[in-house]
């Protein structure tokens, strides 16, 4: 299954390459006054003409330069399908639900990206997050704290993906999840923790985990009815079982998130203005001192439904 998750996500990073990369049979229309860039290419089946800008040499070697590395992550893509194949993997039609949720997803990206990271303790504002989100530069926000907001945009996206979203909430997915949120910040990203770890503000001390009693205590919570008390424990036993090395936090919203939208279901983020709240309940559910208002907390005010 890791393989599996892997290929699934190596198809999402070259298909979104693609569709953001200017590609295909170039055609160069003279309208009088300038001369224009247009490309040709099939997508889906069909031919379809796209304009791409005024003629310049830049534009029209870059264009060049793009169609040999399409022709090269199409063929990747050819073997990464092949292996999928292999591996019996079969991309299942998403009903209606399903896509509605993905769309609902999609519309709250921003929102839920900035909320994920004030819980971090990002220091961003909206406005900051939404500009890093479209691609865009910011000033008065460190490279690190653009990076985690750069790799929760990349998280969702790959949840987002319809081959990944078809795909069971596992302790692959997981791993992936995490990979993303800590790529670039961690020696670690997406490995089981080897190492202790502490909670601030917490007496609390998670003990070591051991992958396959994580997978075996994932497999029981997953097997429970389908439903939103359910994408809640997944939420609270990652936060509690720390079980990497960093962007536990990020990475138990997204993955709750990946069973919550396969289902239909909404989608789950704490709220900015609640963090602290949230986080004193944090603290009491990891000592033990009370294992129900946090899970109130987040079914009453985290919820984001149909």
């Amino acid at each position: 299954m890791a393989e599996l998750a892997y290929l699934l996500h190596e198809k999402h990073i070259l298909e979104s390459r693609l569709e953001r990369m200017v590609y295909g049979s170039i055609e160069i229309r003279d309208t009088g006054s300038k001369k224009c860039i247009y490309v040709h290419r099939r997508e889906g089946g069909l031919q379809v003409t796209k304009y791409v800008g005024e003629y310049s040499n830049e534009l029209y070697n870059t264009i060049i330069e793009n169609n040999v590395l399409a022709k090269d992550i199409k063929k990747r893509l050819r073997l990464v399908n092949k292996e999928l194949l292999a591996l019996n993997y079969l991309k299942q039609d998403l009903n209606d639900r399903v896509k509605l949720n993905i769309d609902l997803a999609r519309r709250h990206m921003v929102d839920s990206i900035y909320k994920q990271a004030i819980l971090e303790g990002v220091a961003t504002t909206y406005s900051d997050t939404e500009t890093i989100v479209n691609g865009g530069k910011v000033k008065d926000m460190n490279a690190t704290d653009i990076t985690k907001v750069i790799n929760l945009k990349h998280s969702w996206d790959f949840i987002l993906d319809e081959n990944v979203i078809s795909y069971p909430t596992s302790f692959p997915v997981l791993t992936q999840i995490n990979g993303l949120v800590e790529e670039g910040l961690s020696y670690s990203a997406g490995k089981v923790r080897a190492l202790p770890v502490s909670i601030g503000g917490s007496t609390y001390i998670p003990p070591i985990p051991l992958e396959y009693q994580i997978k075996e205590d994932l497999l029981e919570i997953l097997n429970k009815e389908i439903s939103l008390e359910t994408a809640i424990e997944l939420v609270l036993f990652v936060m509690k079982k720390q079980i990497f090395t960093d962007g536990n936090k990020r990475t138990a919203v997204i993955f709750a998130n990946h069973y919550m939208i396969s289902h239909g279901l909404g989608i789950i983020v704490i709220p900015a203005e609640l963090v602290d709240e949230y986080k004193k309940l944090l603290v009491l559910y990891y000592e033990d001192r009370d294992l129900v208002s946090i899970k109130d907390f987040l079914k009453d005010k985290c919820v984001i439904s149909f």
